[in-house]
């Protein structure tokens, strides 16, 4: 991994608070706390408390003979994040039969320049969409079921993903004993999760980064799938599941718990409908509730293909990153790149991609017109408000 994550006691944090200058990949200065804890739709998968960083500034005046002493909070500085879309690991699919062909696995089938990105990012995220595990039966009349063995979690270390979602509709592909072990094997690989968890208070609990005085969290949830009963169960008071939202009450709960505890609030959210460009008004209304709550930037997965960009009271929702690596299809996708200075959003990148032969490569100006294409089709699809400049950066009008 590009940095020692370190598990803050939440008791000491909430006595004393440090800020950590100046963090890089391997700087071991971040830090990630724990705090306590639809319609039926087409599967088309084929082939395939408060942290404190505040910095006492010791400043002497004559005041009537006296020394006054101020405490000033410290701004903090920049950072970098990098996101992306859905990933399998499972053996039996075209994507995982090219990467044990390839001397060197995983890095031979994403771009050296995106993984130069994914390692240099403070904090790296994927979503994660299916479950590491030797254990469970799939779903009964599921179509498409996935799985991976633990050990291609180290695909994840290589990369340098910090964190992954598992809120989505393939997680739960193989029962609680697979979703419980993928637990152990992520924490194995010192690799965070948003989005489930062993019970209902775990999946509702959100992630925390501390990063040269900036304190992050991410949260996630899924939409999917919209049929009642749905197969990937939620997670309750005393059995391991998903966090929904359908119904967004209880996410909305946890946006609104994290954003008091942190700078930045981030949501990933998996929701909309497989192999659709356009993002819905279900997609719409849930973003307009995250930002009510308290989100700062929405990023979204579950279509498989990209979807546009749209500010909503100047936040920036992504509707779909599209499928990272995932399966042999020829489809466009992207890493976003996000840059948080003085514990806010500063510059947004929009980093054209193309998954094609099982391999993912980042799409570089000049030298392709997929580059052009597929920031032509963004702007297309986005909302009225957004610029997407020549170079990717997204911007409201």
């Amino acid at each position: 991994m590009k940095k020692g994550l370190i598990i803050l006691p939440v008791l000491a944090l909430a006595l004393t608070a440090c800020a950590s200058p100046g963090a890089k990949k391997d700087d071991s200065q971040s830090s990630v706390v724990n705090v306590t804890w639809e319609s039926n739709e087409a599967d088309d998968d084929s082939d395939a408390i408060v942290i404190g960083t505040t910095e006492a500034k010791e400043s002497s005046e004559a005041v009537a003979s006296e020394e006054a002493s101020t405490t000033v909070p410290e701004e903090g500085g920049e950072i970098t994040l990098a996101f992306c879309g859905d990933m399998d690991f499972d053996d039996r699919y075209t994507n995982m039969i090219a990467l044990r062909s390839r001397s060197n696995g995983i890095l031979d089938c994403i771009d050296s320049s995106l993984v130069e990105r994914m390692r240099n990012a403070d904090i790296c995220m994927v979503n994660n969409e299916f479950p590491y595990s030797d254990r469970g039966t799939p779903l009964q009349n599921k179509k498409f079921t996935f799985r991976a063995k633990p050990e291609t979690a180290e695909f994840l270390n290589e990369l340098g993903v910090d964190i992954v979602s598992l809120a989505n509709n393939h997680a739960y592909d193989y029962g609680s004993d697979a979703l419980l072990d993928t637990f152990d094997t992520l924490t194995s690989y010192n690799v965070k999760y948003v989005g489930a968890g062993k019970n209902l208070a775990e999946a509702m609990t959100p992630q925390y980064f501390s990063i040269n005085g900036n304190i992050v969290s991410i949260v996630a949830a899924t939409q999917i799938e919209r049929s009642l009963p749905p197969d990937t169960v939620e997670a309750t008071e005393t059995t391991p599941g998903v966090l929904r939202t359908l119904d967004p009450e209880k996410f909305v709960s946890v946006i609104s718990e994290a954003k008091s505890k942190s700078d930045v609030c981030i949501v990933f959210v998996h929701w909309g409908s497989e192999n659709v460009s356009e993002y819905e008004a279900s997609q719409k209304e849930l973003a307009q509730a995250y930002v009510n709550a308290g989100a700062d930037l929405i990023i979204g997965a579950h279509p498989h293909v990209l979807q546009g960009i749209e500010y909503i009271n100047d936040v920036p929702v992504f509707y779909s990153l599209g499928n990272f690596w995932f399966n042999s299809k020829n489809l466009d996708n992207c890493l976003v790149e996000v840059k948080i200075n003085k514990n806010a959003l500063e510059s947004l990148q929009f980093i054209p991609c193309r998954q094609h032969d099982c391999k993912t490569e980042e799409m570089k100006k000049g030298t392709t017109q997929d580059y052009e294409r597929i920031l032509a089709d963004m702007r297309e699809n986005s909302a009225w408000n957004v610029n997407i400049d020549e170079n990717g950066y997204v911007s409201e009008k």
